[in-house]
């Protein structure tokens, strides 16, 4: 996927230099009008109304807009970078069609700790209902279920792609390897290293560890920052640098402990565990909002 950005990026480079700004008409240039008109392109095709009629019926952008989008000027040099960037990214796209189809068949090799026909995974919490670009190309979610017993993308910014990078890197019984989560914490380098010299913290900067497990988590964790749960809350509220952090944040322990938790236990995530912790953030908040008021001279009133 990743040489496939960099093919993605060589192509929209042709395109600016030939002054064409069909990307910014059509957001997904690698969707179906995307792909249709640079066919058209790399054929021969130069109208930009022909072009624009090959668009779909979901693109907003009138036929007129789209037209001007191609007026540029298509030099030979271009056209050539242009072809070999897409002839290579649809190279990648089959690649990765094979892999996909390669780690299913080494799924299917595990056991299964939960029947799927009888007991299906539950509804997915994830905001998008459609899979994304970026995920596996077959039913990676219900294989995860069917091998954990758990359904790993109920947790807050877990998603499908990095639950199967976990799988992939801890197998399915890391959690016998570690008898607490602050152990497993702690093994992935992403719980403060407090460095204390007589009885002062002098530094709670975190380990450099080189893991893929711990990278993964890392960035689904930034999901959190538009989530609406006790954990989003401490996120937004603790901002916290991810390479070397100044502090302990109050999630970070806590959100990769309820990984470990799930896989431990075989229990499905549950909001509710975090409801006393909410219930006092929300306090904190309410008592600050006093504060501030007080210091400008005004008073909060409570309206029901």
């Amino acid at each position: 996927m990743r040489y496939a950005s960099q093919q993605v990026m060589q192509l929209h480079k042709a395109l600016t230099q030939m002054n064409v700004q069909i990307n910014n008409v059509i957001s997904d240039i690698f969707g179906v009008t995307g792909l249709a008109i640079l066919d058209a392109v790399l054929a021969g095709e130069r109208d930009g109304r022909k072009l624009a009629q090959l668009k779909d019926h979901r693109i907003k952008a009138s036929g007129d807009t789209i037209a001007r989008s191609l007026v540029g000027d298509w030099r030979p040099e271009h056209l050539f970078a242009l072809r070999q960037a897409l002839a290579t990214w649809r190279h990648y796209q089959q690649l990765i069609t094979e892999d996909d189809a390669a780690t299913a068949q080494a799924l299917a090799g595990f056991a299964s700790r939960v029947d799927v026909q009888a007991s299906p995974p539950p509804a997915s919490t994830l905001r998008h209902k459609k899979p994304r670009a970026n995920e596996p190309r077959f039913e990676a979610r219900t294989e995860l279920y069917r091998i954990t017993g758990v359904e790993l993308t109920q947790v807050p910014g877990l998603q499908v792609s990095t639950a199967l990078v976990l799988f992939g890197e801890l197998g399915p019984d890391f959690v016998g390897r570690f008898p607490t989560a602050k152990c497993f914490t702690s093994w992935l380098g992403l719980c403060p290293d407090n460095r204390i010299t007589g009885g002062r913290v002098k530094s709670v900067k975190t380990r450099d560890v080189k893991s893929r497990a711990a990278e993964a988590l890392r960035l689904a964790a930034q999901a959190l920052w538009e989530s609406k749960t006790y954990l989003g809350d401490c996120f937004r509220r603790g901002k916290p640098g991810w390479a070397r952090p100044r502090r302990s944040p109050p999630w970070r322990t806590s959100w990769h402990a309820s990984f470990w938790h799930l896989l431990k236990y075989r229990e499905a995530h549950d909001l509710k565990v975090w409801a006393a912790a909410e219930e006092k953030l929300q306090a904190m908040k309410l008592i600050r909002l006093h504060q501030n008021a007080a210091a400008l001279g005004y008073k909060l009133v409570t309206v029901v």
